[in-house]
């Protein structure tokens, strides 16, 4: 948990959660902040298997992973390919692309060639309002959204500045919704859909992670047949990009109930405020379970 990327706060607060149910439920287990030498603190405490709960660079990234592959420890979660991926949104929106699932139009700012001709693009190829987000960031941090053009012209240039490049994508107007898949390998089922009513113009950072700043409605306020189709498209996504273990997938479902695939997070949050224990409860589990579920999909050789 920990860990250096900009989600570190949330990690920590995901791990304490993990770390405070597999104590309690007997386990003999330890917190392992991954800042540096994580090898030596795997190696010091004789760790046989890993929980991953590390949000962001470092952790959802295939980078843990591969270190726990060549020190042969099973961990949680999808293996490297599928982490590194799903990491990328990017490489995510080309996969749902060429599997045919649905997701928003988009192109790819890249500083390189320069602000302007950058917002000339978005503004031709997908119009106005659009968000535009980081390439490799999770919790949607960096996210800017351009209501006008003259926003496009003013955000633009910092954000490829921050971040060097990014994804700029069509606002859905509708429903915020995720969906989680649990299970090992095929074995897969999907959860009850969760439906987010942040305060804020939009699902952020601020209203993932700050108590009482979104409402959170579980099962989601939608019908039988887009329910069932959500739940089926998120299925696909997770098999899609490879993921293992445990996923959770964002959408936006537009006024005419068709959904949308915004993301793919492969190391869901695990805090009281977070998605999946959400979903988990109302599928008539607990935290508990959920943790000791996803502890149970530990494995190696993930690809």
């Amino acid at each position: 948990m920990g860990g250096i990327s900009g989600e570190r706060e949330v990690s920590l607060r995901s791990g304490k959660g993990v770390l405070d149910s597999l104590l309690k439920q007997g386990y003999d287990a330890v917190g392992i902040d991954a800042v540096q030498d994580v090898d030596v603190k795997l190696r010091e405490n004789s760790v046989e298997i890993a929980y991953i709960a590390l949000h962001g660079r470092g952790g959802e990234d295939g980078m843990i992973q591969g270190l726990l592959e060549t020190m042969r420890i099973p961990y949680t979660g999808s293996g490297i390919t599928a982490s590194a991926l799903s990491m990328s949104k990017k490489l995510t929106k080309l996969v749902l692309a060429m599997q045919g699932l649905p997701t928003p139009k988009a192109v790819y700012p890249d500083a390189a060639n320069g602000a302007k001709a950058c917002a000339e693009e978005i503004l031709n190829k997908i119009g106005i309002p659009v968000i535009i987000k980081p390439e490799c960031e999770g919790s949607s941090l960096g996210c800017v959204i351009a209501h006008n053009e003259k926003e496009l012209f003013d955000e633009l240039p910092g954000f490829l500045e921050k971040f060097g490049g990014g994804v700029a994508e069509a606002m859905i107007q509708g429903r915020e919704i995720t969906v989680g898949v649990i299970g090992p390998g095929a074995n897969v089922r999907a959860l009850p859909i969760l439906e987010m009513v942040p305060k804020n113009e939009f699902y952020d950072y601020e209203a993932k992670y700050t108590k009482g700043m979104t409402d959170l409605i579980c099962p989601a306020r939608l019908d039988e047949k887009t329910t069932k189709l959500a739940q089926a498209i998120a299925v696909k996504t997770h098999l899609a990009l490879g993921c293992d273990g445990v996923s959770r997938v964002d959408f936006m479902v537009d006024g005419a109930g068709n959904p949308f695939v915004l993301e793919l997070n492969s190391i869901p949050g695990m805090t009281v405020t977070s998605d999946l224990p959400e979903e988990i409860k109302a599928e008539g589990g607990s935290y508990d379970s959920l943790v000791l579920e996803i502890l149970a999909s530990a494995a190696l050789d993930k690809g």
